[in-house]
């Protein structure tokens, strides 16, 4: 039962490792879209400054807090994309188009995953430790 424990420690750990590479290549491509593109704050409008603040702001955030605090990090990510869409859905009587929004977010959800398999992992540890 012990090589069971290392192997799911082994596999989350390399899961985990996926999961932070992800996210800054995700970050780094909503970067280049900003820096290519240009970002000229003078056409923002305000409704448009708080869709900015939870996508793409919110998700970067979470995701760098995820590094340290995977299900807090977590959180604020997949947080701040369902407030963009709400707030979207609010302003504009409709969703934004396309799976990109998802796409960039997809790990906001990793990192969540990766906390709820360290907490199982945890608990399995405890009960390995508490038969011996």
């Amino acid at each position: 039962m012990d090589n069971n424990v290392k192997s799911k420690s082994k596999v989350a750990f390399l899961f985990q490792l996926i999961t932070r590479i992800l996210s800054a290549v995700s970050i780094g491509i909503i970067l280049l879209f900003f820096l290519g593109e240009g970002f000229n704050y003078k056409l923002i409008k305000p409704n448009e400054w708080i869709l900015l603040l939870f996508f793409p702001l919110g998700v970067f955030i979470g995701m760098i807090i995820a590094w340290w605090k995977e299900g807090l990090g977590g959180s604020v990510s997949v947080g701040s994309l369902a407030m963009f869409y709400i707030i979207h859905f609010v302003t504009s009587g409709k969703f934004p188009h396309g799976w990109a929004w998802l796409i960039f977010t997809i790990p906001g959800f990793f990192f969540l995953l990766c906390w709820i398999l360290a907490k199982k992992e945890r608990v399995s540890q405890s009960a390995i430790d508490m038969k011996l």
